[in-house]
C-alpha cells in the first residue's frame, strides 16, 4: 500500500513512529479512506516497500536488480561495491605482507567510488521528494548537499559522504614516503580515525532509520540486512583505525595485522551490502 494515485486531497497523517527526535514511519490515510504506509528509506529513494522477504524473492530481485544502468540505486551499490573490493584487494596485499606499495595505491583509488556513491546518496536524500500530506503546489528546489538536519536519512547520508572524503585524504597521505610517527598520525591516522567515527555514525542512523527504533531485529526485511551489515563493516572499520595508531618506537607487527584484518572485514561487509543494494534497486518506483 506504498503507492497511492491521490487526486481528491492530501492525505493525513494518522500515525507517526521513530527513534526520538526523528520520524521514520508513517501511516497516511486519504480522502477515500485508503490508508499508505510510509518509510524514510523508501521514501528519499523512492522505492516500494515490500512483504516479508524470502529466498524466492531475493532471487527474483537479484535477477531484476542485476542490470538497471538508468537507476541511481543501481549505481550507488555498484560503486560501493567497485570501492569494497578494491579495499578486499589492498588489505589481502597486506596481509600477504606482499605488494604493500602498490597496497596503498589501492586504497586511494578505492576511496573514489566510495565517495563518489557517498555524494550521489546525499545529493538522492537532499532532493527528496515532500511528504504525501504536503500540498500539491508545494515544489523543491533542486539542491546539491541540502540542509536537512531533523531527516535521519539525511543525516546518515551527510555522515557517510563526509567520513569518505577524510578517507580520501587518509589514503592519499599513506602513499607519503618516509613520515615521521608524529606525520603518520597527523596526515594519515587522524582523518582515518575522524572519518570511522562519521562511518559509524552514518552507519547507525541508517540501521535506526529501517528499523524505526534505536535497535530493531528484522531479518525478513532486505533494507533492514543492508543497514545491519553496512554497521558491522562500519564497526571493522572503527576498530582497524583505533589499532592504526602510530606509536614512537618500532611498529607492533601483531596490531598492524589486526587492524588490517578488520580494515578487510569490514569491507567484506561493505561488499555484500552494497551487493544487497542492487536487489532493492529493482524495487523503485516507476
Amino acid at each position: 500500500m506504498d503507492q497511492v494515485d491521490e487526486t481528491r486531497g492530501v492525505p493525513q497523517c494518522i500515525e507517526q513512529s521513530g527513534p526520538y527526535p526523528f520520524t521514520t514511519h508513517r501511516v497516511f490515510r486519504h480522502s477515500g479512506g485508503l490508508l499508505q504506509d510510509w518509510h524514510s528509506r523508501h521514501h528519499r529513494k523512492r522505492l516500494l516497500h515490500r512483504g516479508p522477504l524470502g529466498l524466492k524473492l531475493l532471487a527474483r530481485l537479484f535477477l531484476h536488480g542485476g542490470w538497471l544502468p538508468r537507476d541511481l540505486n543501481w549505481w550507488i551499490g555498484v560503486l560501493f561495491a567497485i570501492g569494497a573490493v578494491l579495499f578486499c584487494g589492498a588489505s589481502i596485499l597486506c596481509l600477504l605482507d606482499v605488494a604493500t606499495a602498490s597496497a596503498s595505491v589501492i586504497y586511494f583509488l578505492g576511496s573514489i567510488p566510495f565517495t563518489i556513491a557517498a555524494y550521489l546518496q546525499l545529493h538522492q536524500a537532499a532532493n527528496a521528494a515532500p511528504l504525501p500530506s504536503a500540498p500539491k503546489a508545494v515544489s523543491t528546489q533542486h539542491s546539491y548537499f541540502g540542509w536537512r538536519p531533523h531527516d535521519v536519512g539525511w543525516l546518515s547520508c551527510a555522515t557517510q559522504f563526509v567520513g569518505t572524503v577524510l578517507f580520501n585524504f587518509n589514503t592519499l597521505d599513506a602513499m607519503i614516503p618516509s613520515l615521521s610517527w608524529f606525520g603518520q598520525d597527523l596526515l594519515v591516522w587522524t582523518p582515518n580515525f575522524i572519518g570511522s567515527i562519521l562511518f559509524l555514525i552514518s552507519g547507525y542512523l541508517a540501521f535506526i532509520e529501517v528499523g524505526h527504533a534505536y535497535w530493531a531485529w528484522a531479518p525478513k526485511d532486505l533494507s533492514w540486512w543492508i543497514t545491519f551489515i553496512n554497521l558491522l563493516g562500519c564497526a571493522g572499520f572503527m576498530i582497524s583505525a583505533v589499532l592504526a595508531i602510530t606509536l614512537p618506537g618500532q611498529p607492533d607487527p601483531v596490531r598492524t595485522t589486526v587492524s588490517v584484518a578488520f580494515t578487510l572485514q569490514g569491507a567484506i561487509s561493505f561488499l555484500l551490502g552494497a551487493l544487497l543494494m542492487l536487489p532493492e534497486a529493482s524495487q523503485a518506483v516507476a
